[in-house]
């Protein structure tokens, strides 16, 4: 009877690993099938994630995941419509990991920790780096200059810890980017420590109502952005696909064409990528090479 009920483990142990595997290889095959791909997208990171006047999610990230979808369907032979489930940094890759989204594309930085928690393909999209965004009666010019101060943060970046923290900042952190804004304009927060990225569209977009603000600190950490599916459909046609738009991007410089679509100065990062693709150069395969971690 034991050695029924042994050979009874083993078998449902490897029947649940095999249907596993057939789920995970099958990730395009349902979506082609459903006709849809589930993404997960930021609605609070203007111009890569936002809501519009009319409250439809658009962006420079949305209009990479359009593409993403009629690539798809190009290939199937039918359409991929896009469902889109909003994320914020606190959440994002645990909706990867709960399934509820089959990947995203939400101005994630690719760290190495994450790359054990999601399939972050390659080559990684864009750039960004941190600074504090401060009130020009804050007393900061330095990252230094942060001790004792309150300086507001989101909720889940590694930043806060990393430069927040670390330079004695009082960080308060806020579950989205709308609180922030709200927070540090009220006077709650002298500065705000965050990616560089959204600093800069504010000060070009909306120039009074962020006339007192401005970068105060140097700009340090520069990490590429990374695009994430689930850790098995990395090397999975999903994650091959997605790394396959990826590069085409680059090559045919449709991310330099969206970053002035969206208003972004451009970025040297970006530039470069683009003559590194087109120039078949090793940064801008599917594959991490040497000096591709963080």
């Amino acid at each position: 009877m034991m050695k029924k009920l042994l050979m009874a483990g083993v078998a449902s142990a490897l029947l649940a690993t095999t249907m596993t595997s057939t789920t995970i290889a099958g990730t395009l095959d349902d979506i082609i099938a459903r006709g849809k791909l589930v993404v997960g997208v930021k609605a609070d990171y203007a111009p890569w994630g936002m809501r519009d006047a009319s409250g439809k999610l658009v962006g420079m990230e949305h209009d990479m995941l359009a593409d993403f979808a009629k690539r798809l369907g190009e290939k199937a032979g039918k359409t991929i419509e896009l469902e889109k489930v909003v994320v914020v940094a606190s959440n994002r890759m645990q909706f990867l990991e709960q399934g509820k989204i089959d990947m995203f594309i939400a101005t994630m930085s690719n760290k190495k920790k994450r790359r054990k928690v999601v399939g972050i393909v390659q080559p990684d999209y864009y750039s960004s780096g941190v600074a504090v965004l401060a009130h020009k009666d804050s007393g900061i010019s330095s990252w230094e200059s942060l001790k004792g101060k309150k300086i507001c943060g989101i909720q889940g970046a590694w930043y806060n810890k990393d430069h927040g923290l670390k330079n004695g900042a009082d960080i308060i952190a806020f579950k989205g980017v709308s609180e922030v804004e709200k927070a540090i304009l009220d006077g709650r927060c002298v500065g705000w420590v965050y990616d560089d990225s959204a600093f800069i569209p504010r000060k070009v977009n909306s120039p009074e109502k962020w006339k007192d603000f401005s970068i105060a600190t140097p700009v340090v950490a520069n990490v590429p952005w990374g695009a994430a599916v689930r850790v098995a459909d990395r090397e999975e046609p999903l994650g091959k696909a997605l790394s396959a738009a990826i590069i085409d991007w680059h090559k045919s410089g449709l991310l330099v064409e969206l970053e002035k679509k969206w208003g972004v100065p451009a970025t040297a990062w970006l530039a470069d990528m683009h003559e590194q693709c087109k120039a078949g150069a090793k940064i801008c395969n599917d594959k991490y090479d040497d000096g591709e971690s963080y």
